[in-house]
């Protein structure tokens, strides 16, 4: 079910997906409502679970961390059982920035941040190689972002 939501939300979503940590008064302001009413919209945006969250995006790279590699991964099996015992073991490898279940020839696409080819090997070798019912890994490296955004600009028009 598609949230009530109006042109006034969409700005207050579109400033915040820009700047997280903008004050509720320079958010009232480039919204055109007073900080009270901007509150309570924002309130009501986590409230009913629109806004889940806010977070800091962090520079892996800065971090040291230099290859950003996606994993296409395939299970010898694709029933409940599976897919959940699968997904329990890759929630709980620390490498693993996101993992979507897919449709396709590949059940799962991870995102893996690795600091080099050698820890990458590491990862591989110590953890998706060994996650329950892996019947077939195939590994592309990013050569570099292009886009990456939390929502689709569209997502935001209205």
């Amino acid at each position: 079910m598609t949230p009530n939501i109006d042109a006034i939300d969409r700005k207050i979503l579109r400033e915040l997906v820009e700047d997280a940590r903008i004050s509720q008064v320079i958010l009232a302001e480039r919204v055109g409502l007073s900080p009270t009413a901007c509150a309570r919209r924002l309130q009501q945006l986590e409230k009913s679970g629109i806004i889940r969250g806010y977070s800091a995006t962090v520079d892996a790279t800065e971090l040291g961390f230099m290859m950003t590699v996606l994993v296409h991964i395939t299970l010898d099996r694709q029933n409940e059982e599976a897919l959940a015992a699968f997904e329990k073991e890759i929630t709980r490898c620390p490498d693993v920035v996101s993992c979507y279940l897919m449709s396709g020839n590949d059940d799962y696409l991870v995102h893996v941040q690795a600091r080099d080819m050698e820890d990458y090997e590491r990862i591989h070798k110590q953890h998706l190689s060994r996650m329950p019912g892996v019947a077939r890994l195939h590994s592309s490296f990013a050569m570099r972002h292009v886009v990456k955004r939390n929502i689709s600009p569209a997502a935001l028009s209205g």
